[in-house]
């Protein structure tokens, strides 16, 4: 089911059309050549292709209640790879030339059915719903390359992607060639030929664990995309794709997602996508996009200032993204004036897909027994607060927790460590299950959201307006109390007003007063890194580091931390002295 929007005329004489989300087709604006340019494609030889395209779907096979999407002002249940098979399956009904492509971040920071067998259920859901290539994204290595090799290739009784992942800007170090397959060229019959090269952003080397990247870096997207056009060019491959795990944000976020100025008159998004895409190889017919998690069907000009489509499907395999474009046999390319988009929403109101069903119910059935794996031990409960607007054991031990797997200089050489209460969803119980056993699903409804620890600079001063952010303010209007790592101090005195509560020469770590001009290391996790529940000043610490999953931290420091024999005990209460 797609959601129908009317896009009014933008220019004299032009057809209205009813669309789906985020619907759009080509038109002449400014720059455009005029007579002559794109070439004509000749009678008989038009070929209709079709790109079906996925973004950002970490992991989510399930069809969970957490999975919606606003249609038409309400949230309605929407996502799961059943549905999403489905839908995918509907919209390839009568073309003779499809393909299905993602822009990366299909596995990492998963729930809990895909990340408990290290993704491979992803995989394969993949491989059975027909994806046929992918970039990587920056999630792809989250536990570094050789994993990802895992996935690439496969493992023993696991056989791995069906699909090529592809990385023409992941290159070793040493000689500058891509340690993945920079591109692939789909061979439908009759000749028809479309290449898609796939890179992810150029700053992923900032964003992951650097461990598991050791000898690896990434390349400017802008030039990679150059190398590879002309190499495809070169083997007379004219129809090119870029895959790219990088993108931008609408500028209406409110109009249904659909992209405005496409007159030519103006640019309808921003983010880095916009100079990446307006410097990209002419040779380049299209752009399919991800990372920002946004919906967009764009049109950026192209250094020749013809238009070009630069799309992206939201996250979670909530929606896909559908392009119809005309390949000319004679030029062997991609009319651009032919090409149209449009956003699906994956609503359940279709039938379930068989064969996704039963992978997930397989796993479903395994994923008991991993769920009842020891992780650890306490000597006591160590709960949450009542309230969100206090300091409670769980808390404390969760940030003691994420500040130990960041200390490491080369794993972020974090200082202090603050964590969200809404992100602590469960108490760990001495009684719950065996006695004093902590069990991995008994840890995972501690932590189930799968963010990833994020370590970056912050002055003192910013710190101080973090601890100043927890009071209620316009955007928020209770208090949300940060619970704080071993070592990190400071007074919040009620009986003053406003921000003046958080006392600012109070705060010291390890006894030191905090500088508000020197900066320190901070580890926080992703949610809150992109200024969640309005701590938004964190959005603006540098020199990110993008670590582990959150869940993954927890267990190995349980597993470091804890034995039978030497339990966790609750941490005491007292870091923040409220008077």
């Amino acid at each position: 089911m797609r959601r129908k929007r009317h896009l009014a005329a933008l220019t004299a004489g032009l057809t209205v059309t009813t669309l789906a989300v985020g619907a759009w087709s080509w038109f002449p604006g400014p720059g455009w050549p005029g007579e002559g340019w794109p070439p004509g494609p000749g009678h008989g030889r038009e070929v209709d292709l079709q790109l079906l395209a996925l973004n950002d779907f970490h992991g989510n096979i399930e069809a969970g209640d957490g999975l919606t999407y606003e249609l038409d002002g309400e949230e309605v249940p929407a996502g799961g790879a059943e549905y999403l098979a489905t839908h995918l399956d509907q919209a390839r009904e009568g073309e003779r030339f499809s393909t299905t492509v993602a822009a990366g971040d299909l596995i990492g920071a998963s729930p809990f059915l895909s990340a408990a067998f290290g993704d491979e259920p992803t995989i394969e859901s993949l491989n059975a719903m027909g994806v046929e290539v992918s970039s990587v994204g920056n999630h792809e290595f989250d536990k570094g390359i050789d994993d990802l090799q895992r996935h690439i290739e496969g493992e023993n009784d696991y056989a791995g992607a069906d699909f090529p992942y592809l990385g023409a800007n992941v290159v070793d170090e040493e000689t500058g060639e891509p340690v993945l397959d920079p591109y692939w060229i789909k061979k439908f019959r009759g000749g028809v030929k479309v290449g898609f090269i796939g890179m992810t952003l150029e700053g992923t080397g900032d964003i992951v664990a650097k461990s598991g990247i050791e000898g690896i870096e990434f390349l400017d997207e802008v030039e990679t995309a150059e190398r590879y056009a002309d190499e495809l060019t070169s083997q007379g491959v004219e129809s090119i794709v870029v895959l790219l795990h990088e993108g931008g944000y609408p500028v209406e976020e409110d109009s249904g997602h659909e992209c405005e100025s496409l007159d030519g008159s103006g640019i309808g998004m921003s983010g880095p996508i916009v100079d990446i895409a307006e410097d990209m190889s002419p040779e380049v017919d299209m752009i399919v996009t991800g990372h920002t998690h946004q919906e967009y069907v764009c049109s950026v000009p192209d250094p020749a200032g013809h238009p070009r489509m630069v799309t992206s499907a939201s996250s979670y395999g909530r929606v896909f993204t559908e392009i119809d474009a005309t390949y000319d046999r004679r030029t062997k390319d991609i009319v651009r004036s032919s090409v149209t988009g449009s956003n699906t929403v994956v609503t359940r109101d279709v039938e379930a897909d068989q064969t996704q069903s039963d992978l997930i119910d397989q796993y479903a059935d395994e994923v008991e027994e991993i769920g009842d794996r020891t992780v650890g031990y306490i000597a006591e409960d160590i709960t949450r607060g009542e309230t969100r607007a206090e300091e409670f054991a769980l808390g404390s031990l969760i940030a003691d927790a994420q500040l130990a797997r960041t200390s490491d200089p080369d794993l972020g050489g974090a200082d202090i460590a603050f964590m969200n209460p809404g992100g602590v969803r469960a108490d760990l119980l001495y009684d719950q299950g065996e006695t004093g056993v902590v069990s991995y699903a008994e840890l995972y409804s501690v932590q189930p959201f799968n963010n990833y620890l994020v370590t970056m600079d912050l002055t003192g001063e910013q710190i101080l307006t973090l601890l100043q952010q927890q009071l209620p303010s316009e955007d928020r209007d209770s208090t949300l109390f940060l619970q704080v790592s071993e070592g990190f101090t400071y007074t919040w005195d009620t009986s003053l007003s406003g921000t003046d509560q958080i006392v600012a020469d109070s705060l010291e770590l390890n006894g030191e007063p905090i500088a508000m001009d020197r900066t320190y290391r901070v580890t926080v996790n992703s949610f809150l890194a992109d200024g969640g529940d309005s701590f938004y000043v964190l959005a603006e610490g540098e020199n990110r580091l993008f670590g582990e999953v959150d869940l993954v931290g927890l267990e190995a420091w349980f597993a470091e931390n804890s034995t039978a024999d030497d339990p966790v005990e609750a941490p005491g209460l007292g870091r923040v002295d409220v008077v």
